[in-house]
């Protein structure tokens, strides 16, 4: 099982330059590129300097997180998505980065689980035709919130199942399949092909429904069952790679490089039990 670094983990307290430095000196194998990180890079530095870094380190670029609300979108908003779409695949082939993440969208109205379910096959496949011209795989992420169109495992892979597409897969995130009690059953029944991105995080002891990425603790420090989690995971032949990902405010007024290594520390300790690094 391959380490990962998420970059919303130092959303506010750091920038891909420094998160790179940081994850090759703690270890990791690999980092999920924020996009709105990477266009804060771009202003001073090429995207060959990245290339450069990723050839002459360890650490290697694993996924672009995130193409976000990606559907009910009206005509003109749909249209600036396939342009990021397209930048970020363009980015992807030069630095060898084969995955983006893409984000079912909220408060989309009273539509029913059928038209949601159409909605996201007609646009994933769309996204999927202009990915596939460069090579890139999308990773769809269900969102364990209640306003989220798309908020299980059962809903996200049912939709990922039906547009059957080798590029297409799903991102699962221990905090969002916690917080709206997506079940172990259906983790079982999971093509382990089908999972791109496997995320890791803890969070508080409050109801499902309520959560929100702020009550996300580090690994190990909550009340997610992730030892559960990482057994199904290791019955379905999953050991691809665990990507850290915290969006809590608290961690982002530590220091970057403390809050780089003791991720790494915690996620190494809980994923440890069940699989070799």
């Amino acid at each position: 099982m391959k380490i990962c670094f998420n970059e919303a983990t130092t959303l506010k307290n750091s920038n891909l330059e420094k998160d790179l430095e940081l994850c090759e000196k703690y270890g990791y194998d690999l980092i999920e590129i924020r996009l709105d990180k990477l266009r804060e890079y771009l202003q001073d530095h090429k995207v060959e300097d990245l290339y450069n870094f990723f050839q002459t380190h360890r650490i290697k670029p694993y996924a672009f997180n995130a193409l976000e609300f990606i559907t009910f979108r009206n005509n003109e908003d749909y249209e600036e998505l396939k342009k990021d779409l397209d930048f970020l695949c363009k980015i992807g082939t030069e630095i060898n980065c084969s995955k983006i993440v893409v984000v079912p969208s909220f408060d989309v109205g009273d539509f029913t689980r059928k038209q949601i379910k159409e909605e996201s096959v007609r646009v994933l496949n769309d996204l999927a035709d202009i990915a596939e011209n460069y090579g890139m795989e999308l990773a769809f992420e269900f969102v364990g919130y209640p306003n989220c169109s798309v908020n299980t495992l059962d809903q996200a892979y049912e939709i990922v199942t039906e547009v059957g597409r080798s590029n297409v897969g799903l991102v699962i995130d221990c905090f969002h399949f916690h917080a709206m009690n997506s079940k172990l059953e259906d983790l079982k029944k999971v093509d382990p092909k089908k999972i791109f991105i496997f995320h890791i995080d803890d969070c508080e002891d409050i109801p499902p429904g309520m959560l929100r990425d702020n009550h996300r603790l580090l690994p190990g420090d909550g009340v997610i069952k992730l030892d559960s989690i990482l057994k199904v995971l290791k019955e379905i032949g999953y050991d691809e790679m665990v990507s850290v990902e915290l969006f809590r405010p608290e961690y982002w007024k530590w220091d970057a490089e403390k809050l780089i290594k003791v991720a790494k520390e915690k996620t190494e300790l809980v994923v440890k039990k069940y699989f070799d690094f």
